[in-house]
């Protein structure tokens, strides 16, 4: 269940309540005349069932509420109630597989900006993944992909293809393409200074065989990127968080960018080349494959929207 606030002009309440009190797919409806200061208004609160929600928005949107008013959802982790109960069996499909696309948004838009928390994020992966690239360490290696944020951008320009917001396409762009090539410097930088104080020697990646999967580039590699992609935009449709972890220790991003700069100081273009085309690969996998994904969705919801009329009738 999600809990919706909205918003109204006064003039609107009715409408909204009438909406609301009519869906199948909401419950535990309340009204609180002129409770709103800024903007002035009523708030109207409602518990609705996640697989209605796209429904229940797109609705109020087209009241105008987006724009006089306002909405805000919340995900409920316990509704104890026969009346919620009653609006989930009434709502049609099931809730782990709706896709809140206004909830998606919000999300996307949020982890897609360019900032000082991904970029320290970011590059202190590529920094992780240095060190399991000198060391040897398929460990340190799986620490760097679980402690990278490329995922949130790289969904972000798979919903915003998918919607037609080039804006978030742009911006998420923008994240990755400063994103990477300074977290990359910095991990120049590092390993030319841990080079020179002789704390390790750059050459030693020659017998590192442990990571070689990091720059050896394959039909594999593009496997697993569409893997990994459908993966984590399934779990991000889906409210299944806990899978992104899977994700993350699936794909070699960060990992790559940490294995280039490591072969460039030991003066391996040859393996900086092949990572950094592992990089890439994995970038465009992840977009292709969670951008599949929310098509076929899309096209779910859609199907279904269509037959509900006909189901009730």
């Amino acid at each position: 269940m999600l809990h919706l606030r909205a918003i109204c002009p006064p003039e609107r309440t009715d409408e909204t309540l009438e909406l609301l009190r009519t869906h199948p797919g909401a419950a535990h409806l309340i009204v609180h005349r002129g409770a709103s200061v800024s903007p002035e208004g009523d708030l109207i609160e409602a518990d609705i069932a996640r697989e209605a929600a796209d429904d229940i928005v797109d609705a109020l949107c087209t009241l105008g509420l987006d724009r006089s008013g306002g909405i805000t959802m919340e995900s409920l982790d316990t509704a104890l109630s026969d009346a919620a109960d009653a609006a989930e069996e009434a709502a049609p499909g099931e809730g782990a597989d709706a896709v809140v696309w206004q909830e998606l948004l919000g999300r996307t838009g949020e982890e897609s900006r360019w900032n000082a928390t991904f970029q320290a994020f970011l590059a202190v992966a590529c920094l992780l993944a240095a060190v399991g690239v000198l060391t040897d360490s398929s460990v340190t290696i799986v620490g760097a992909m679980v402690v990278g944020p490329e995922f949130g951008p790289l969904a972000a320009i798979a919903v915003g293809v998918v919607l037609s917001r080039w804006d978030l396409v742009c911006r998420a762009g923008l994240a990755l393409a400063v994103g990477f090539p300074v977290s990359m410097a910095i991990t120049l930088l590092g390993v030319l200074l841990g080079s020179t104080a002789g704390l390790f020697d750059p050459h030693a990646i020659v017998n590192n065989h442990q990571v070689d999967f990091v720059y050896q580039v394959g039909p594999a590699s593009f496997v697993v990127a569409l893997l990994a992609g459908a993966a984590g935009m399934l779990a991000m449709t889906s409210a299944k968080s806990a899978a992104l972890v899977g994700v993350f220790i699936s794909v070699t991003t960060v990992p790559a960018a940490g294995y280039a700069m490591v072969a460039a100081v030991a003066g391996r273009w040859d393996r900086a080349g092949f990572s950094v085309l592992q990089l890439l690969v994995n970038l465009f996998g992840i977009v292709l494959a969670a951008a599949i994904v929310l098509i076929v969705r899309r096209r779910k919801q859609r199907s279904e929207a269509l037959l509900r009329p006909l189901s009730r009738g």
